[in-house]
């Protein structure tokens, strides 16, 4: 496969970041916000070295909290907007419904419906209004009117707060990091407002659903439930839906993680109605065809590559032709031999290395739940280090190739199996729900993240103009 156009690396120099969603900052409210503490959180990340600041998709969470099971890829999650008097729109507020249009209108509309049948999913909704009659929904315009405005505004509000914090971490030298997962929800505007770009019957259901065969989180595999692309379809209009994605994702972060970057080259597909995930099979993906839409007028892509899982030789070459990122995972470094490609001896400076991701146990609790010879082993690899973890594995972080490194925040304050954020395969329980309090962070941590950002040459040196 020959490179791409433009196909260098979005990363130039070394440096490092937090993962961390807002959700899961401190405050008053029943979740963390965009507001006063996000600046605070900004303001720490800068103190302590870091460079970056990644998150999670910002998108309205499922009931179970999930964020990658959004109702929109494009709306954000009102549960993260600050509390405000909620004065009338500024004159701008015509302007953003001008440049939202692609997306808003559905969004709302869907939105309202949801709001008067909220126990269905929209294939159970009314025969106008799930196959979009114009009468239907401009009924709905009408006699929802007060609703359908109501998040108008509240999306309005989302995209002001979100721009005045960007601006703030742009002052402290601070880039963000975003998430596009490959799939949306089956229960979204998204695939309601364009049905003949997903693999579904008549009635709107799934044919065949997204997961992924048996791994390391599941011996008979996961089963997300996301309905698959009709790629073909989206290809007639030159990905034009993908696009506008990218374009509403680079508007708000610096880079983006492409969540099951694999999926491109080939994706697990599930027949609807399998009893489990192994029951899939491997279909060829977009690939190139994609990536080269999205390429379009963007070099280099900036795109960090999710690329864990079942990866193949020619998932590696997609990902390569476009000079993205790949990640490395040190809580998969050490059940192997010498040759695993995530022990640091073996990473690329074109890497994004981290000690374990939201899907992940945190580090201690990981390194808690090893056998006593497992733990030796990752012991010895790491100079038999006098601390303990989850300091060693943040240090082997800092000291790898990879140009960049992000460490979670449960790791940073040393947070145990209780606190991970996601259980893969599993739905409720603590499940998105981490918080930290601020006072559980220590006096001296910026000071030290500081030292240690610079002994590794990573620390931030001045803030973006």
């Amino acid at each position: 496969m020959t490179p791409a156009a433009g196909s260098q690396s979005p990363l130039t120099a070394r440096a490092s970041g937090v993962l961390l969603h807002p959700s899961s900052l401190p405050g008053p409210c029943s979740t963390g916000t965009l507001g006063e503490a996000a600046y605070r959180f900004v303001d720490f990340l800068a103190a302590a070295g870091f460079g970056y600041w990644q998150m999670l998709p910002l998108g309205p969470p499922d009931r179970y909290g999930s964020p990658y099971q959004a109702a929109s890829a494009f709306a954000g999650d009102p549960a993260l907007l600050p509390p405000d008097p909620g004065s009338e729109p500024e004159p701008e507020f015509v302007d953003f419904l001008d440049a939202t249009r692609h997306w808003l209108d559905d969004y709302a509309l869907y939105r309202v419906i949801k709001n008067h049948h909220p126990e269905l999913d929209w294939p159970q909704w009314p025969e106008p209004l799930r196959r979009r009659h114009p009468d239907a929904l401009a009924a709905v315009r009408r006699d929802g009117a007060e609703a359908y405005r109501a998040v108008q505004i509240e999306q309005f509000r989302f995209d002001r707060q979100w721009r005045a914090l960007r601006r703030h971490a742009a002052v402290r030298g601070i880039r963000l990091i975003g998430d596009l997962p490959l799939f949306v929800a089956h229960a979204s505007a998204d695939v309601w407002s364009h049905p003949e770009q997903f693999l579904l019957d008549e009635a709107g259901q799934p044919l065949a659903v997204a997961g992924v065969p048996p791994d390391y989180f599941s011996a008979t595999g996961q089963w997300w439930g996301n309905p698959h692309y009709r790629w073909e379809t989206m290809a007639c209009d030159g990905f034009h839906w993908w696009r506008q994605r990218l374009d509403h994702l680079r508007r708000q972060f610096d880079l983006v993680r492409f969540d099951h970057f694999r999926g491109l080259e080939a994706y697990w597909e599930i027949p609807a109605g399998a009893a489990s995930a192994a029951a899939g099979h491997w279909v060829p993906g977009p690939g190139s065809q994609l990536l080269d839409a999205l390429a379009r007028d963007r070099s280099p892509l900036p795109l960090i590559a999710e690329d864990l899982g079942v990866i193949t030789p020619a998932v590696e070459a997609l990902r390569d032709r476009y000079g993205l990122p790949g990640m490395k995972i040190l809580q998969f470094a050490f059940d192997s031999d010498a040759r695993n490609p995530y022990l640091p001896h073996n990473h690329q400076a074109n890497s994004v290395v981290y000690t374990g991701t939201h899907d992940n146990d945190t580090t201690l609790g990981w390194f808690r739940g090893l056998d006593t010879p497992h733990r030796q082993r990752v012991l010895e690899y790491l100079g038999l280090p006098a601390d303990s973890m989850p300091w060693p594995l943040i240090r082997a972080a800092f000291a790898s190739a990879a140009r960049l490194t992000i460490i979670p925040m449960q790791d940073l304050l040393g947070l145990g199996s209780a606190r991970r954020m996601n259980t893969p395969g599993t739905c409720g329980g603590n499940n998105w729900r981490f918080r930290f309090a601020w006072e559980e962070i220590p006096d001296h941590l910026a000071a030290h993240l500081r030292e240690l950002n610079h002994r590794h040459e990573r620390t931030q040196t001045a803030p973006r103009p």
